[in-house]
């Protein structure tokens, strides 16, 4: 039973330091240099001219720096076990990280491409980073009214815009779906000029029409997409200062609650003290 427990202890003791070797600082930036070199070569190999001088190289390069994913990968499952999987950033590493073993040939052939995902890791380990795909994922629910708002728009002005320039313009408003399409386009202000200049040759009054529809979906919608993600940004921010915040005080409160056990204990002894003192 004791050699057991003796085993137990080592084990917990060795997660322990692989846990505080996975989360040093120094080993972090060693992971971040190895997937912007990852990044590198990834990029390399889309040029036919490189990868006919080293390919070669570059594939061993590859085929290394998935090898040191796979055990970074490995160790912070074993110093963090369940921990590991309740985590939705280390679960994106070990989904991204498992891609790359995808087999390059067969149905799966497709998969090999996603190797560049292990870019997107990133993400996960550049808290800068991480932080704002918080905020963003945070901003969604505020987002469906946005959302909605902006399709009744689009419903409202390609119905309008079918039939005013439906007969003239067949192409970009010939249908609904044409016209929905013109208008995101429009939105995007991609050639939004050879739209409204052959609207204009037929209708004279066609800007009373594609300006509102420019200013409110390109300036104000995109606008209250900008207002909802800084909003939750900074919602995040002050919870996790809120957070630290509390954190702080429970630490000064804990502090003080041992400073006080100090004062009892050395009054206590101060009276033992006396007490002998009295008895001789």
């Amino acid at each position: 039973m004791q050699e057991v427990l003796t085993a137990a202890d080592e084990g917990s003791d060795l997660r322990a330091r692989v846990a505080r070797f996975v989360l040093d600082p120094r080993f972090q930036h060693f992971i971040i240099g190895l997937i912007l070199l990852n990044a590198v070569t990834l990029g390399l190999e889309t040029s036919d001219s490189i990868v006919a001088s080293w390919g070669t190289v570059l594939r061993a390069i590859d085929d290394v720096l998935l090898w040191l994913f796979t055990a970074e990968i490995a160790l912070r499952i074993f110093a963090f076990r369940g921990r590991f999987f309740r985590d939705a950033w280390g679960l994106f590493d070990l989904v991204v990280v498992s891609i790359a073993w995808v087999p390059g040939s067969g149905p799966l052939q497709v998969l090999r491409a996603a190797r560049v995902l292990r870019v997107l890791r990133l993400i996960s380990v550049v808290p800068s980073l991480r932080n704002v795909v918080e905020a963003m994922l945070g901003a969604l629910p505020g987002m469906g009214s946005i959302v909605l708002l902006m399709l009744l728009i689009f419903y409202v002005f390609a119905v309008m815009g079918t039939k005013l320039f439906g007969p003239d313009m067949p192409e970009q408003f010939g249908t609904l779906g044409a016209s929905l399409f013109t208008l995101f386009q429009l939105m995007t202000l991609d050639d939004w000029a050879n739209i409204v200049k052959p609207a204009m040759e037929s209708h004279s009054m066609a800007l009373l029409y594609f300006m509102p529809f420019i200013i409110v979906s390109t300036f104000v919608v995109l606008n209250l997409f900008i207002g909802v993600i800084v909003d939750s940004i900074q919602t995040l921010r002050e919870e996790r200062d809120r957070v630290a915040i509390v954190a702080e005080e429970a630490a000064k409160s804990e502090e003080r609650m041992e400073i006080h056990h100090l004062v009892q204990e050395m009054r206590l002894l101060r009276e033992q003290v006396a007490a002998l003192r009295r008895e001789r």
